[in-house]
């Protein structure tokens, strides 16, 4: 009787054990495919898959038990791509545009969201989401950034997009982590302007840089986060018309910030602006966005670094229709920092030498890293010395 007893209870633990293992593999597959999350985090392409990561080829369509996918996977394509982990891999978008339907499409509860993306291999790119952009011209192979997101509607759709015409728009890892159950964006700076304002990558070690891509370090993080939707080139009317301001006044709120610096590729001839033109074109968009109840801030761009006159003083205050962005700030009684000023006065301090350690060799116009840091300290405490808070 004792030893059938014995028998007995090893047979049960044992069976209990595979019942046990059974139960635990059928939840762990349980819970990828059929909860939805509030992160995630995919690696994209035909190759390995990165430990920790989900796998996702070109031909996984969305699938609402599994809560993600492509929404056209015949328009995703798998691609290698040059670096190493996730970045070995990757996936291209073959159809595009902020308005494509060929979305990444993961079901998320409502909330805001930290969304990090790798690129595999391309030229330039921006990425999209909600049908607006978020990042613009990420450049080089394997660039990475992140942007908040407020899902409202139960469902991330991101896309890689243009930034740069013929070239392949590339996806090799994506990460989403929840960062509170209010869709709501923290305060934010959105930044507008051209290429000595725009994002360069790698962020943190390119040697050309913008000053918008620098301001963060001179943010009090804790009550801001900064969104540069500056782009190399740009002009009133291509920032206007072609998606950057469209993307701020989504998400622009009361007691957030936007800086506008324009007006450099404005007076080129090639681009067919006057300064009465460029004037009305920079009053339309102050007035869009101070009717969401933010704060526009109006700033004039910077000298060429060979500004300098016989007596060893910067000066360039009759470039780049300052003249237009100083009365219009006064017209429409937005804050404004002369950056051009200032910039000059720091310069004229340090010296022609000096001065040109801080554009790109060969460059009169575009900052160095060092050059856009010092750029961006001037912007800061001009607008903490105005009383903008957060800086």
């Amino acid at each position: 009787m004792r030893t059938r007893i014995r028998i007995f209870g090893w047979m049960t633990i044992f069976t209990l054990l595979l019942i046990l293992a059974a139960g635990i593999g059928s939840f762990g597959s349980s819970t990828a495919v059929e909860a939805q999350a509030d992160s995630y985090k995919f690696d994209f392409g035909s190759g390995g898959v990165e430990a920790g990561y989900i796998g996702v080829t070109a031909t996984d369509r969305y699938d609402a038990t599994k809560h993600y996918g492509f929404n056209t996977p015949e328009n995703m394509r798998n691609v290698p791509a040059s670096g190493t982990g996730v970045g070995s891999d990757a996936v291209q978008f073959v159809t595009y545009g902020t308005k494509s339907d060929n979305t990444f499409n993961v079901d998320l509860p409502d909330g805001l969201y930290e969304v990090r993306v790798t690129l595999g291999n391309t030229a330039r790119a921006s990425v999209a989401a909600e049908g607006v952009y978020q990042i613009m011209n990420m450049t080089g192979n394997q660039a990475t950034d992140s942007f908040q997101l407020p899902v409202t509607d139960g469902q991330l759709n991101l896309l890689v997009t243009e930034g740069k015409a013929g070239t392949s728009f590339t996806l090799s890892a994506l990460e989403i982590r929840l960062l509170s159950s209010q869709p709501v964006t923290n305060r934010t700076i959105y930044i507008g302007g051209d290429s000595t304002v725009c994002n360069y990558y790698p962020l943190n070690s390119s040697v050309q840089a913008g000053w918008g891509q620098m301001l963060p370090q001179f943010v009090d993080q804790s009550a801001f986060v900064v969104r540069n939707l500056a782009t190399g080139g740009q002009i009133a009317r291509g920032f206007r018309n072609d998606g950057q301001l469209e993307a701020i006044l989504k998400y622009i709120k009361p007691g957030d910030y936007f800086i506008l610096q324009l007006g450099i590729n404005d007076t080129n001839s090639k681009n067919n602006t006057t300064e009465a033109e460029f004037k009305e074109l920079m009053r339309d968009m102050v007035r869009q966005v101070k009717a969401t109840g933010a704060t526009v801030v109006l700033s004039t761009p910077q000298g060429r670094a060979t500004d300098f006159n016989e007596a060893g003083v910067h000066s360039s205050v009759n470039r780049w229709y300052r003249h237009a962005t100083m009365a219009l700030a006064a017209e429409e009684h937005v804050p404004l920092v002369d950056l051009n000023v200032l910039s000059s006065a720091y310069f004229t301090s340090i010296g022609p030498e000096a001065t040109l350690g801080l554009y790109m060799t060969g460059d009169s116009l575009h900052p160095n890293r060092a050059g856009a840091t010092q750029l961006a300290r001037l912007m800061a405490e001009e607008l903490k010395r105005q009383g903008l808070d957060g800086l």
